[in-house]
């Protein structure tokens, strides 16, 4: 912990473009690492892991002068002849805990932003990804120092020992539960946090909207890494009238995306559960579910040898289902059905404020009064989870779902201090409300405070 020299503009941008020209001489290696640890698709390696972070550097390079240039503030009349300014510093040094699920993107992006806002940083990348993990910390020793840039490997344990350490600033991607213990360990040295946490986000399909083209964008962003996305649809609303329409156009969308239901664990495109801890966890929601009433429409295949879960699609689900209490993190789409949209708000409405709520309607109508009666960290109309490729949308949740904003400007300003500084004349009127507080002193400062 401690004071970080203030680096210059062009010396950050130099950093970011030796990360972003090692991504791509490396990218092969990376797209091996992560289909070690997740089976995950060179192709969806790419976009998922690789695009949002090429982008993100591409924004903060165009953008990163004018970010850090002293901005104006307004002073009030009373001291006039004064100026005042807010400057963006670097907090210090950063603590990163990154997830399994996205280990290259998580890890690497809120780095980049950590260095753009001209901190040092320390990685601390998911033992339940080792590949990815031993890919990180040889990329960024090949070009940081470890005073600047330095990676821990390990399992809890190693989490546990550097968050009793007193960082600036800790950001920590995972679950809602750690989350906790997270800001918990920060509290002790007072450092702030960012919180990119979870929960369930409902995809809210209105009886405006085209169902097809909803079913292909829903089951796209759902299978996605296997369902194992904090930022995937984790349960449909649709109108029961238009339930056998959805479940069919879904079901022809998962022949398409990864082949017929027989042959999808031999699809080159579909990822693997990440360990057997989680596939347990996974395959013990659906039991329980159907055990409650619950019907599988789809999939409802489990390997564990392989790790391997088909893509599901469940209906009739109790709400009061264990997996519709927590976030499902994995191939499974329960799809509740309603009848107006006041029951829509009412199960939406009933859980903690999810990370994204997705919206699909074609009525502006109908799209605003879901807005007014809802809460959620993001929202997307019309599509799901590529909001997350934009650099110029601030991300993240609030309350259970997260703390603070990542992402282009606002991942910046999140790591960087708010330093205000007010510039003074020799003589100002302030001074002639100084004490002794004469009559005329008194009537000045009635004034002041009447008219200033």
């Amino acid at each position: 912990r401690g004071k970080v020299g203030q680096s210059g503009a062009g010396e950050r941008i130099a950093k970011l473009k030796r990360i972003r020209d090692a991504i791509n001489d490396r990218r092969e290696e990376l797209q091996q690492a992560v289909y070690a640890d997740l089976r995950k698709p060179a192709a969806e390696a790419m976009i998922s892991e690789v695009f949002p972070v090429t982008t993100e550097i591409k924004h903060l390079v165009r953008h990163l002068r004018g970010w850090m240039r002293p901005k104006p503030a307004r002073t009030p009349i009373v001291f006039i002849g004064a100026k005042s300014e807010i400057r963006l510093e670097p907090k210090g040094v950063v603590l990163i805990i990154s997830p399994w699920n996205f280990p290259f993107q998580l890890g690497v992006g809120p780095l980049i932003s950590a260095i753009a806002a001209g901190n040092c940083v320390v990685l601390k990348p998911s033992e339940f990804s080792p590949n990815t993990a031993r890919f990180l910390k040889s990329l960024l020793a090949g070009l940081f120092d470890e005073k600047e840039v330095a990676v821990f490997e390990g399992d809890h344990e190693v989490g546990k020992a550097l968050l009793e350490q007193p960082f600036n600033h800790v950001f920590f991607t995972g679950s809602t539960r750690v989350g906790r213990s997270v800001m918990a360990a920060a509290a002790e040295h007072l450092s702030s946090v960012t919180l990119e946490l979870g929960g369930k986000s409902p995809a809210i399909i209105d009886r405006s909207a085209n169902v097809a083209e909803a079913a292909k964008k829903i089951t796209w962003g759902k299978f996605i890494n296997a369902g194992q996305t904090c930022i995937a649809p984790d349960y449909v609303l649709i109108p029961d009238d238009q339930l056998a329409e959805f479940v069919s156009a879904a079901q022809a969308q998962i022949q398409n995306f990864f082949g017929e239901a027989v042959k999808i664990s031999q699809s080159p495109d579909y990822c693997r559960i990440i360990n057997e801890k989680m596939f347990a966890r996974l395959k013990n929601l659906v039991e329980e579910a159907v055990a409650q009433g619950a019907v599988i429409k789809t999939g409802g295949e489990f390997a564990e040898d392989d790790k391997y879960i088909s893509p599901t699609l469940l209906t009739g689900v109790p709400q009061n289902a264990a997996i519709m209490q927590e976030e499902i993190f994995g191939p499974v789409l329960p799809i509740l059905t309603y009848k107006s949209l006041d029951d829509v708000f009412g199960v939406v409405n009933s859980m903690p404020n999810p990370l994204v709520l997705y919206i699909f309607a074609r009525h502006r109508r109908v799209i605003s009064k879901i807005l007014a009666n809802t809460s959620a960290g993001d929202t997307v109309i019309n599509d799901v989870v590529v909001h997350f490729a934009n650099p110029n949308l601030p991300f993240g949740g609030f309350n259970q779902s997260g703390i603070g904003k990542s992402h282009g400007y606002a991942g910046f300003k999140a790591l960087s201090h708010e330093r205000a500084v007010m510039r003074q004349p020799r003589h100002t009127m302030l001074q002639l409300l100084y004490p002794p507080y004469t009559k005329f002193t008194k009537k000045l400062i009635d004034l002041t405070v009447k008219y200033f």
